[in-house]
């Protein structure tokens, strides 16, 4: 599958509105951008293999992270890595649930959601 930037955009756009209200509202000060993958420095940084299909990434600090006395130097951001998600999926629904999927994965880790919470809301 291979969409505009345009294209992707819009499903992105889409993706985030089937996020329930209550996931959806921490987005709210956060900043979402489209790449076309990620940078070889940011998988070398993540310990990742170059060729490691990257869906997202958070940038930012957690809430778990952050004190009255350590505010964040920088807004919070999820990178979307429209490639990887390209190749992975078949259908414009599939490639939409699939970033749905990653910008939910990427907010937990800016909430402290584990992996296991995430499995229970149904965002495998």
């Amino acid at each position: 599958m291979r969409l505009s930037k345009h294209e992707f955009d819009q499903a992105v756009q889409r993706a985030i509105r089937r996020i329930p209200k209550e996931i959806r509202h921490h987005l709210d000060n956060m900043v979402i951008s489209v790449q076309e993958r990620p940078s070889r420095e940011l998988l070398r940084q993540m310990d990742l293999p170059p060729d490691y299909p990257l869906l997202g990434v958070y940038q930012g600090a957690s809430l778990m992270e952050r004190s009255a006395t350590y505010p964040p130097l920088y807004p919070d951001s999820i990178l979307i890595f429209q490639e990887p998600l390209e190749e992975m999926c078949w259908t414009l629904e599939e490639l939409e649930e699939e970033i749905e999927i990653t910008v939910v994965h990427e907010v937990a880790h800016f909430l402290g959601i584990t992996e296991e919470r995430l499995i229970e809301l149904g965002y495998e």
